[in-house]
């Protein structure tokens, strides 16, 4: 599923193309054809994202919520556009611009009306990646829970935004086990994790990958994946640590897989 970076860069890229225009919005595969007729034709004021949500709000108070979940993906195009290939959700073409962008698979495409925007985010925690975010609230709820704290990093009502890559590699980072229970998270550990993320995800934004591999262990070993970066542990099960070369554990915590050091980041 693609982290909060890969929804800020998305909605950076529609502010930047299509806000402020008149957008030509379609369904071409026809289960948003109503909510596409809603704001077609109308002024995008605004796109931005919240977490993994991105919102494109519309001069009627409309917002159009989008959560890619695992499969879906937005294709940017230069104008003309091609007939669309495959299951099209929604097509939006900009008249002050020379790109349109194709959604296919979204989890989630809809238009949502002012109060239910308010109830989105209200659902959601802390973005690291927004200036509003409230950190603080984030770590005191942390702090009360004893859930370990790499499931509390998971979870999109404390932290809004973080998968699993950054939760892997921002806990190896700092030397913290994911087994810890958030009770012995201290106000230290959970400010520098915070500010760790403030650092790490703008990167993703600006580049479009995650670099979370400090310089002085940026070698040797190859990505986990051909085009990918390299990272401390995520999908580096029974390979050596890039630190200390003890084979990188991994396991399945509340229903996600978990990659971790057993001597960098002891229980």
């Amino acid at each position: 599923m693609p982290e909060g970076h890969t929804l800020h860069r998305i909605a950076s890229l529609h502010q930047e193309r299509f806000s402020g225009g008149v957008v030509r919005v379609s369904s071409p595969q026809g289960r948003f054809a109503d909510g596409a007729a809603l704001v077609d034709g109308q002024v995008l004021e605004r796109a931005e994202a919240v977490g993994k949500h991105l919102l494109h709000h519309y001069g009627s108070g409309l917002t159009v919520h989008v959560h890619l979940g695992l499969y879906g993906t937005f294709s940017e195009v230069e104008l003309p556009m091609a007939a669309p290939v495959g299951q099209v959700r929604m097509r939006m073409l900009g008249a002050a611009t020379d790109f349109g962008t194709d959604l296919r698979g979204p989890t989630a495409c809809e238009v949502l009306h002012p109060p239910e925007v308010d109830a989105l985010v209200a659902r959601l925690g802390a973005d690291p990646l927004r200036p509003d975010a409230d950190h603080e609230r984030a770590g005191t709820r942390i702090r009360r829970s004893r859930r370990p704290i790499g499931a509390l990093l998971m979870d999109q009502a404390l932290i809004a935004g973080v998968g699993n890559v950054y939760r892997a590699e921002v806990l190896f980072r700092h030397g913290i086990s994911p087994y810890r229970p958030g009770t012995s998270i201290t106000a230290e550990d959970w400010d520098a994790l915070w500010a760790d993320l403030v650092g790490l995800m703008p990167i993703g934004v600006a580049t479009g990958r995650m670099h979370v591999v400090r310089p002085e262990h940026d070698s040797g070993a190859p990505s986990y994946a051909k085009d990918r970066p390299r990272t401390y542990v995520y999908r580096r099960q029974g390979e050596p640590c890039r630190v200390c070369a003890t084979p990188i554990a991994h396991a399945v915590l509340e229903g996600r897989n978990l990659f971790w050091c057993p001597t960098c980041q002891p229980r």
